[in-house]
């Protein structure tokens, strides 16, 4: 019987997801089963997709759905509902849609190898969407305090404007949650003083294409240590094979 599994967002301009399932079902020698792409500009094209495609077993959730996708899930793993954020959905056999996310529990596999070098004082969280969610559990989890820097004007969050007054003092941990600098904007940075970056921080970027965004760039050319979001992916993606696989 052929199994699907895919990948819902928008624009879905570059993934690395097909390749890597490609290359698990050839591993797992499971000729039947598919990944694939479907563009959904709007959440509620999801009743439509679901209604089209029967065989459509599981799917991950990437920007701007991981938050919206919620009130269309019958149930949510206590995890994603922790971290108010989806990014793997299960249809399971009576068709209830399960909902999980596997970036908090990625995230968190990889900042503890970062736990052997210094983290001292705030980890710094740009942006606040469903990646960031995924992020700041992570940190809780590990006992790392953190600030939020958003466009939104809210009370809970730093602007963009006063981190550029104030300062990087006090972060040591640095973590691009934002699309800019994602293929094809390849340009494009946070709004962050760059000039306050040194040997002491970690830059660390979710964005995985390209290796090396332009927020990494000048990270290291201050002499700070960067990671990108390619080890985070690859574990996450294990994660939601596991469950999508498990009975």
């Amino acid at each position: 019987m052929r199994t699907a599994l895919g990948l819902i967002g928008y624009p879905l301009n570059v993934s690395f997801s097909p390749a890597w399932f490609a290359e698990k079902f050839r591993s797992e020698n499971l000729l039947d089963w598919t990944y694939e792409l479907f563009p959904l500009a709007d959440i509620h094209d999801l009743t439509s997709l679901l209604v089209s495609r029967p065989d459509l077993g599981g799917f991950n959730v990437t920007i701007p759905h991981k938050k919206r996708i919620i009130p269309f899930l019958d149930e949510l793993d206590p995890v994603a509902a922790r971290i108010g954020a989806v990014n793997t959905v299960k249809r399971e056999v009576d068709g209830r849609l399960v909902g999980f996310n596997t970036d908090g529990p990625a995230f968190q596999d990889t900042l503890i190898k970062l736990l052997d070098h210094d983290i001292t004082g705030c980890a710094l969280i740009l942006g606040n969407g469903g990646a960031a969610q995924a992020v700041k559990d992570a940190c809780t989890q590990l006992g790392i305090s953190f600030d939020t820097v958003s466009r939104q004007t809210n009370a809970e969050f730093l602007s963009y404007d006063k981190i550029n007054q104030d300062g990087l003092s006090g972060y040591s941990l640095i973590i691009n949650t934002t699309p800019l600098g994602m293929a094809p904007d390849v340009q494009a940075c946070p709004d962050i003083p760059y000039e306050d970056i040194g040997s002491q921080h970690i830059m660390y970027d979710l964005i995985y294409s390209p290796e090396e965004t332009s927020f990494l760039k000048m990270g290291k050319s201050r002499g700070a240590r960067t990671v990108n979001g390619l080890e985070m992916l690859y574990l996450q993606a294990e994660k939601s094979w596991q469950i999508w696989t498990r009975t």
